[in-house]
């Protein structure tokens, strides 16, 4: 017979998980943390506040307003499905060139490393300037997309590509290849590898470079402005939508259409890391 071991009260034993005890911060500890928060609180919170305060200072009204504009609501439709289609594109060929830079040797590059972290230092109305040569009326390659929303989509892949590419590039570079040799000695194909092994480790920094390639795309403005022409319906975003409103002297659609942005990319960038921590799980 199996005896169950009482406690002074009458009660079965149970084994209790260790409390969780917090360490207090530091003297130290607590006055960076004081100072970080203040520091992110003048460049980041206070700014957006006042923002969301601008546009909420006319109620729903501002939003209704913005949204029911044709020309508003098509600049903002423009740029999220733009951004969208750039991040996919920057999620296969992110990853591929970060893979071809660790994984291969090849003459040139060291040049393709430099290369690739141009879009970050170029000044964006001097990258409009270059995508306007390159595609526009007077294109050496024959190919002229000035004016049109393939622009806007070339526009803002150029300034995206590099995010993708750094955030994996470290990550791909640390991983330990051993566990793909074992499945490749196992029989485990090169696409079995990849996808069981490399993919979950690689989503994490996928998440982190898509992320960041949709937000700089929803606020890009500089890149763009030559090359799509800016024409309402057509080829305008919502950058350009927000600086048409100050000028003209509108600062409560404006905020709407920020406001609005922000929530966009709020929802996009929840949804990625719901996401990537599924398919970590799932890996």
């Amino acid at each position: 017979m199996t005896s169950t071991t009482l406690t002074p009260a009458g009660r079965s034993a149970r084994k209790r998980r260790p409390a969780r005890t917090g360490h207090p911060l530091t003297r130290g500890s607590a006055i960076g943390l004081g100072v970080a928060t203040m520091w992110f609180s003048l460049l980041v919170l206070i700014p957006l506040a006042a923002v969301a305060a601008t546009a909420a200072g006319s109620g729903w009204d501002s939003f209704s307003r913005a949204l029911s504009n044709d020309a508003t609501a098509s600049a903002i439709r423009l740029t999220v499905l733009m951004a969208l289609a750039v991040t996919a594109v920057n999620v296969v060929m992110g990853t591929l060139i970060a893979w071809v830079l660790v994984r291969d040797r090849f003459p040139g590059q060291r040049v393709i490393e430099v290369v690739i972290d141009v879009p970050f230092a170029l000044p964006t109305i001097v990258a409009g300037l270059v995508l306007l040569s390159l595609y526009g009326p007077t294109s050496p390659l024959g190919v002229d997309v000035a004016g049109t929303r393939l622009s806007v989509f070339l526009a803002f892949l150029f300034v995206t590509t590099p995010f993708v590419v750094r955030s994996v590039q470290p990550v791909l570079a640390e991983l330990d290849r051993d566990a793909e040799e074992a499945a490749a000695s196992l029989g485990a194909s090169r696409f079995t590898v990849f996808r069981r092994i490399i993919l979950p480790s690689l989503i994490p920094a996928i998440a982190a470079g898509a992320t960041l390639s949709f937000a700089r795309a929803v606020g890009e403005y500089g890149s763009l402005v030559l090359l799509s022409g800016n024409l309402p319906m057509r080829t305008e975003v919502a950058s350009v939508r927000i600086l048409s409103s100050i000028e003209n002297d509108n600062p409560d659609n404006a905020a709407a259409v920020a406001v609005i942005l922000l929530a966009i990319s709020l929802v996009v960038i929840v949804v990625v890391d719901v996401l990537q921590r599924r398919m970590v799980r799932r890996g």
